[in-house]
This record gives C-alpha cells, structure tokens and sequence, in this order.
C-alpha cells in the first residue's frame, strides 16, 4: 500500500510498505526510488536484504517513471558485509550461497537499466564495499568511518566476481593496497581510491545522492541501457560466469 507524505520545501513522495523486513522503498515524485537499508545493527547483507535490494531494483527496472535508483545505508552504517552468522557458520553451502547472492546483487547494480547511486552513510567493508562499486555514483558521508575490502585481513580470499568489479572500479593506482593489502581508508580517501565520487557532510547524504539520481532523468533511458551494455558487457558477461562457477562448486575461495 502507497501513502503520500509532504518531504517539506514543497516536496511530496510516496512511502510503501517494507520489501523485507530490513529493506523499504520510497518513491520520490522526482521519479527517483530510494532504498533504505536498515536491520537496526551494521546492516550486514543477510539473505533478506539482498532479496530486499534485488527486489528494489526489479522495481526501477520494471517501471518506466523511476529513472534512477538510490542505495541508501542506516547512520553511520552503510553495511559491514556478509552476515557473519553465516559466514561463521561453519555451513559450506549456506556461505557459497550467500557469497553467490552477493556476487548476483553487485552484477545487477552494475548492469542496471537505470543508473543508481549509493548513499554512503557510514562503514562499508568487505561486501558493503564492493555494492559501493556496483553503483554508477557513490556519495559517502564525511565522517570517521572504514570504508574498504578487508578479506585478506580476516583470512579470506576475495572470490573472482569481487575481483573483476573491484578491477574494472577501483584507480589502478591503489588497487594493490586495497585488494592485496586489505587497505582501509576513509572517506575522504575512499574518492581517490574509487569507492566514492564525492563526500558531503552526513546530513546532506541523502539529499545530495537523491539530487544526483534526478540528474539522470533527462537521459534518454534506451540510450542509457545500450550504452551500460557497451560499456560494461564483458565485466557482467565475466561476472556473472564467475557467479554460475561458484554457485556450481558450492564452495568459496579460501586460504
């Protein structure tokens, strides 16, 4: 059910029930869908916020009044990665799948039909930093904050769909020290990595990624899905070859 609420300055949007019980979406009357990410802790991806994501993107791309997507993180936390519950599980097949889901997530944020753009609100390590690089735009929060792929860190080999977005996103002048290295940086530093395109003060994030994503209303949207292909084809072609691998093996890359 759809309700429409005054944002104030003159601005109405419509609110929907929750895709899941940590995901909701909002649909602004600038034709922009904004994604709320919010499971009350560090917004780690759970099956049910990938299915919340996955779900919000079906929606922009099903839609021809949404011309872009917002990815957009609770305070102070914009996801702290894979559900630590099933990663430390010790259950092979539930972390494969759920590594798999997240590669899936990543690719279908890459090769959106609409452009989307990441409200960084905070900590984005391991997979919460690898959805940053799915995103066409990344607007981070100018707080102390980690932003970074930290797998190698915690003894974990980053599987090869990670790998190819991180290679086809991050400046060739860091990509060693993040990947390699495990480099955390923060906000600031996370633009000229490539994690980010811009950082503003926290209580702009959200305001300021809304107002990227209108933008892109005045792009042709046929124009801009055939472009995304040209440009992006063979990285999602590999990905999502990488994923089908992975899901195929049931197991994930280790030490």
């Amino acid at each position: 059910m759809w309700r429409t609420l005054s944002g104030g300055a003159g601005l109405w949007f419509t609110v929907r029930a929750m895709t899941t019980e940590s995901v909701s979406t909002e649909r602004r009357d600038d034709g922009v869908l904004v994604c709320h990410i919010d499971d009350g802790k560090a917004n780690a991806l759970s099956s049910d916020i990938i299915a919340g994501v996955l779900a919000a993107i079906d929606e922009a791309e099903s839609d021809d009044s949404i011309s872009a997507l917002v990815i957009h993180g609770r305070e102070g936390k914009f996801s702290a990665g894979f559900d630590l519950t099933v990663m430390r599980s010790g259950d092979v097949a539930a972390m494969s799948g759920l590594v798999s889901d997240g590669g899936e997530l990543v690719r279908r944020l890459y090769g959106a039909s609409v452009p989307v753009v990441a409200a960084c609100t905070g900590h984005a390590l391991a997979a919460g930093a690898l959805v940053l690089l799915g995103c066409d735009v990344r607007v981070g929060a100018d707080i102390d904050c980690k932003i970074g792929l930290n797998e190698v860190a915690i003894g974990m080999v980053l599987p090869d769909w990670a790998f190819t977005i991180a290679v086809a996103r991050l400046s060739n002048r860091h990509l060693q020290r993040s990947v390699a290295t495990a480099r955390i940086t923060d906000a600031v530093s996370a633009v000229d990595v490539g994690y980010l395109d811009e950082v503003v003060p926290a209580e702009q994030v959200l305001d300021t990624a809304v107002a990227r994503a209108a933008e892109f209303a005045a792009l042709h949207p046929g124009a801009y899905r055939g472009t995304v292909q040209k440009l992006r084809g063979d990285v999602l072609a590999a990905m999502a070859d990488q994923i089908a691998t992975d899901r195929a093996a049931g197991a994930i890359p280790t030490v």
